[in-house]
């Protein structure tokens, strides 16, 4: 194995900035809108990768299970970088913000802070800080 510090803090690939930065990302496109409750039910007709999104959140407590199972940490990070992803993804085709309705807006502005606090959560458990800005 070769070790390369500049692919270690590179902002795209399988790394710690790279999830870092997009909870930065996803804590600024929340600031932008204050006040969404992730308790509201998540309502209307859900585009394809909006159900991706939901499908890798629901995953979460079982590789919380299957890392304390098999006593690797890994699995968490290799988790947390797949969400990261498809986050970016699903951000790039769909916007939060200025989303078709206000329905739509909802929906992603809890999606978004679920898969932020997610990716909190998977890091601290890796011992890794996600800042809120970057």
């Amino acid at each position: 194995m070769v070790f390369n510090p500049e692919e270690s803090i590179d902002f795209h690939g399988f790394t710690g900035p790279f999830v870092q930065y997009t909870h930065a990302r996803i804590r600024s496109i929340l600031r932008k809108q204050p006040g969404v409750s992730s308790h509201e039910s998540l309502a209307g007709s859900l585009l394809k990768l909006e159900k991706d999104l939901i499908i890798l959140l629901e995953q979460y407590p079982v590789i919380i299970e299957q890392a304390v199972t098999e006593h690797n940490p890994s699995v968490i990070a290799i988790y947390v970088f797949n969400l990261a992803k498809a986050f970016n993804t699903f951000y790039t085709e769909h916007s939060v913000l200025n989303a078709e309705t206000e329905d739509k807006k909802t929906l992603r502005l809890q999606l978004s802070e679920m898969t932020a606090n997610t990716i909190a959560s998977g890091m601290k458990l890796l011992g890794i800080k996600v800042p809120n800005r970057m």
